[in-house]
């Protein structure tokens, strides 16, 4: 299998506990050199510190490229223009910009309806000093009117200055690579990167894919239901399982492969020692 670039997510913790699995998190993960490491929004009232606060310590206490996620649900332009001036203070010139939920508690929808606005605002503010990633969806987003509708989305993102793409994960190789060739028919041509989830627990996975259209195919369910209380089974099947999707994708040449970490490193660590 060919080299491939990895890039790894986190969420920003907001407790000590989960400040120090982080750190462990870090530690080991680094080591395999990732292009960049993101940092989702961490959205609502004092929640806000917690995203630039990771990002830092990624930065100045790990020496990786962190890179934060923006999201424009909740926010004035005021509040994500002065986000964006903390990131060029801390050093970033990688944003992921997302439309992203309204954070809860929140009753207004913010300035931003879409990440096309949110992307036209960065450009329009800073020019090219940012490489803007997006997101999107290989199986559909969940709101989508219809497959072509969620198509012409993303190609809205691109034109309106969107550098590279981050797909939602996804079990099934031949969406990403469908996806794929439908868009680049439509006239993109910037790298989509395919996001990938280490599966450390499936009822936790079976739910979040629910929430985000995530398709979970009825025979990997099938095997890990008959697999039952046999963890050390489980965790063998899903990193044999995500490896093989990844040495497919390696073999097409995708750019990168992007590890939805949730925090954790022996799933990830799982999938990366089976690519070696």
């Amino acid at each position: 299998m060919p080299a491939i670039p990895v890039s790894f997510e986190f969420y920003p913790p907001k407790t000590d506990e989960q400040r120090s699995q982080l750190d462990r998190t870090v530690r080991k993960l680094k080591a395999h050199a990732p292009e960049f490491v993101s940092v989702t929004f961490g959205a609502g009232g004092s929640t806000l510190s917690y995203t630039p606060e990771t990002v830092r310590e990624l930065r100045q206490a790990h020496a990786l490229d962190g890179v934060p996620h923006v999201s424009c649900m909740g926010g004035t332009r005021e509040e994500i223009g002065q986000l964006l001036q903390l990131y060029k203070a801390l050093g970033c010139s990688r944003i992921v910009a997302l439309r992203g939920d309204l954070p809860s508690g929140m009753a207004r929808m913010g300035d931003f309806r879409h990440a096309t606005d949110l992307v036209e605002f960065i450009r329009a503010e800073h020019g090219g000093h940012f490489r803007i990633e997006v997101g999107c969806y290989p199986e559909i987003h969940p709101q989508a009117e219809d497959a072509h509708a969620d198509l012409q989305h993303f190609k809205s993102k691109i034109d309106a200055g969107a550098d590279s793409a981050i797909t939602q994960y996804f079990f099934n190789a031949d969406a990403y690579f469908r996806f794929v060739d439908e868009a680049r028919r439509l006239g993109v041509s910037v790298p989509i990167i395919p996001g990938v989830m280490p599966i450390s627990n499936f009822t936790q996975l079976r739910r979040f894919s629910e929430a985000c259209g995530a398709e979970i195919p009825r025979w990997i369910g099938k095997r890990m239901q008959a697999l039952g209380d046999d963890a050390d089974g489980v965790r063998e099947f899903a990193a044999d399982l995500v490896a093989a999707m990844c040495r497919r994708l390696a073999d097409a040449g995708v750019p990168e492969l992007h590890f939805y970490t949730l925090n954790l490193s022996r799933p990830t660590e799982a999938v990366l020692a089976r690519l070696a």
